[in-house]
């Protein structure tokens, strides 16, 4: 029997966060969830979506020439949220239930798409980057500099963008990198 309840994705199906089955994680569910939701709880300037800091992040991974493991990683490092959304970090670290779901769920997911068993230092490189790319966009988005010392390699477009477009791009990496990975 499956715990609490479902959603509906945007492919059609249902997804329940608290039993997850691998089957049902979908890529499409994910890049088109993740194109709608905003980052900074809707605080930034104008909409900007996880997926796009999620793809930046990759691209950055790139850019430092890490692992296409990595690039994945970073790329899927919120992907929980297109499951069970997003809290800011002051509320977040407040609520073990909830990082106790988001840490099984986004496991569950780097799994889904072959990230088993990442390395502590795999995970620390996912870590620098999004903390490195969420001082970028807080100086940039937000006029709030010095928010950590991390700094990136890389310049990236923080432009509003269409969903659908996001959605595309997001998708198309994914594909790209699980090639790689495989």
């Amino acid at each position: 029997m499956r715990r609490g309840k479902y959603i509906n994705t945007f492919s059609g199906g249902q997804f329940w966060p608290l039993s997850p089955e691998k089957d049902e994680i979908k890529a499409i569910d994910i890049a088109h969830g993740l194109s709608m939701l905003c980052r900074a709880n809707g605080h930034y300037r104008h909409f900007y979506s996880v997926a796009q800091h999620s793809i930046h992040c990759a691209e950055e991974a790139k850019v430092r020439g890490l692992s296409h493991r990595i690039q994945l990683a970073c790329l899927l490092h919120d992907a929980s949220e297109a499951y069970i959304g997003d809290l800011t970090r002051p509320l977040k670290s407040l609520l073990d239930k909830y990082l106790e779901i988001e840490t099984q769920l986004q496991q569950q997911i780097y799994e889904a798409f072959g990230l088993d068993h990442l390395s502590d230092e795999e995970l620390y490189w996912v870590q620098e980057i999004d903390d490195a790319m969420l001082n970028y966009e807080m100086s940039l988005l937000l006029d709030n500099h010095g928010l950590n010392d991390k700094v990136l390699l890389g310049n990236y477009d923080l432009s509003f963008k269409l969903m659908a477009e996001v959605r595309q791009i997001f998708k198309d990496r994914l594909d790209q990198l699980i090639c790689k990975v495989e």
